[in-house]
């Protein structure tokens, strides 16, 4: 079928990114690549930093260091920024029928972010390990790998912010061409890019300092710790803020239902970061020795609510698909979800999503508490629980909109559906196990910036078990993600042929108006979510009360 066809207001997304410009496909194709090879890169480091853990790789006395430098280089930075500028554009000019605006600005961005990439890596490789904080006090004696750190994050800023202006502009030309403006989803990227551009502005807070001084020109910049919390905070949540879009139009995208409160109240919850995220870094700097008490209570207070924005937009998103399937005929209690187009594998990716949001939540609120971050935040117990997020939430998620992206861009199907579908679940069971090790590991008091933890035959006889059990969900969980990067890049080779048009989701599934069905899943998996937290909050301050010095390893730190 001629994609041209169709006119531009009936087509669907997919249908409007096969429709694109040679030049804008080939824009889009190449920031998505980007992504994935930082991605590959990143799953490479973190399987040697795992194994390096669990003693089955021994390393020089620095090398696991620079590994744990390229890892969260690579991968916090680099995958998850350059994924978000690529994810961006794809859904902006999906929003629209006039292609990409502002493009030569995009492809600025786009060789920025990469000259960015090839400086931090070079960095990381032959200087002083800084860790992916390119922390400058531990630079003080090599000054030239401070300053292409700092070089690297502050292009990647210069190339975030380019290609955000690219995205703005691109939404506001395809909101003038809808009758009712914004639509919900190019609300919540005006959002998004602008959450960037200000990220931006806070990278070049945290790093300019560290360059002019590397460079001679300023003296050692006293507060690089304090701005690094502040751009941290942001940069944790960001990702998050785009997970959430990409739930959004994956849910519109492959179901065809929209939310059951209204865009206007989705174009809320999309703001709601803005109010929420920004004002909540406080817990961040739990760990400075001289921040009030004052501000300790009210770091602990915020952190409450720094969850809201992203709790509502899950069970939004949830009751929807579940309404709506409920209206149609779905029964039981898990009935509903047995209408979800699990023939494409992008569903499983954001279903395990989900699941495993909620799991780092719980680990989440234990951490942010003011008693106890000062005793977790420097063992393994974070990692543990992030990777939930990183790998579990926001990569399977982007990985999932890829998989609806690509093959429309480039016009060749997603490689074997059916195995790309099993990956997330082989993703989860390995994060189970890296998780729960981790977790109980940093109860435990394992470190989580020393990777020789035998301390010479004085550490607890659990640590090592813990630390293998560790290494083989790493393992276990990067299998599964590497084979759903090779399905996702075989799309990004231009097929001879075109694809024929997609058709849109099956129209039994849509509703006409509001459905009125009930919707219980996603408001019971919010209260278990609540309760747990609290559980496993006083679990671990009973827990950690309970242990004896010589077990939790206090003096290890």
């Amino acid at each position: 079928m001629n994609m041209k066809t169709h006119s531009p207001a009936s087509m669907s997304f997919t249908n409007r990114l096969a429709a694109l410009s040679r030049t804008d496909r080939l824009l889009c194709g190449l920031l998505i690549g980007f992504a994935l090879l930082a991605l590959t890169l990143g799953i490479a480091y973190g399987v040697a930093m795992a194994l390096a853990r669990s003693g089955a790789l021994s390393f020089l006395p620095d090398t696991p260091y620079r590994i744990l430098t390229l890892h969260g280089t690579t991968a916090f930075f680099y995958w998850l920024y350059s994924a978000q500028a690529a994810l961006l554009i794809v859904l902006a000019v999906g929003e629209t029928k006039n292609g990409i605006a502002l493009r030569s600005i995009a492809w600025i961005g786009a060789i920025l972010i990469a000259a960015g990439f090839m400086l931090s890596e070079l960095s990381a490789l032959v200087g002083t390990p800084l860790l992916y904080d390119a922390n400058p006090e531990l630079g003080l004696d090599d000054p030239a790998v401070v300053a292409g750190m700092a070089g690297g994050y502050l292009l990647l800023a210069a190339g975030l912010t380019a290609i955000s202006v690219s995205g703005i502009a691109t939404i506001l030309r395809g909101a003038r061409t809808r009758a009712d403006g914004f639509s919900a989803l190019g609300f919540g990227l005006f959002a998004l890019a602008g959450f960037l551009i200000v990220s931006a502005v806070a990278a070049v807070n945290a790093f300019l300092p560290n360059l002019l001084w590397a460079l001679g020109y300023t003296p050692f910049p006293k507060n690089a710790t304090t701005e690094w919390h502040i751009l941290f905070h942001n940069l944790h949540y960001l990702p998050l803020m785009a997970t959430v879009l990409v739930w959004y139009a994956l849910a519109r995208g492959l179901t065809g239902t929209g939310s059951i409160t209204g865009a206007s109240f989705s174009k809320i919850v999309f703001a709601s970061y803005l109010v929420f995220v920004p004002p909540t870094s406080l817990y961040h700097m739990f760990l400075e020795p001289n921040l009030p008490e004052g501000m300790r209570v009210a770091g602990s207070l915020l952190s409450l609510f720094v969850s809201v924005p992203t709790l509502t937009a899950f069970l939004i998103i949830v009751a929807s698909l579940e309404a709506h399937a409920r209206a149609n005929g779905a029964t039981g209690l898990f009935g509903w979800m047995r209408r979800l187009p699990w023939a494409n594998p992008a569903i499983a990716n954001m279903v395990v999503a989900m699941l495993t949001m909620l799991i780092g939540l719980v680990f989440a609120f234990v951490l942010i508490q003011e008693k106890l971050a000062p005793l977790l935040s420097d063992t393994i117990f974070v990692p543990g629980y992030f990777h939930f997020f990183a790998v579990g939430t926001i990569s399977q998620t982007f990985l999932a909109a890829m998989m609806v992206m690509l093959p429309a861009i480039s016009g060749r199907p997603l490689w074997r559906p059916a195995i790309l579908s099993r990956m997330p679940w082989i993703v989860l069971a390995g994060l189970l196990v890296f998780g729960a090790s981790g977790i109980a590991a940093g109860f435990l008091g394992v470190p989580r910036r020393v990777v020789d933890i035998s301390y010479d035959g004085a550490a607890p006889a659990i640590w090592p078990v813990l630390m293998a059990l560790l290494g083989a969900g790493g393992v276990l969980f990067a299998t599964g993600l590497a084979v759903s990067v090779y399905g996702v890049a075989r799309s990004l080779i231009p097929a001879r042929m075109p694809m024929t048009a997609t058709a849109e989701p099956d129209a039994g599934w849509r509703v006409v108006g509001a459905p009125t069905a009930p919707a219980w899943t996603g408001l019971v998996a919010v209260v278990v979510l609540v309760v747990a937290m609290y559980a496993a909050t006083i679990g671990a301050f009973e827990f950690m009360q309970a242990l004896p010095a010589d077990v939790s390893g206090t003096t290890g730190h």
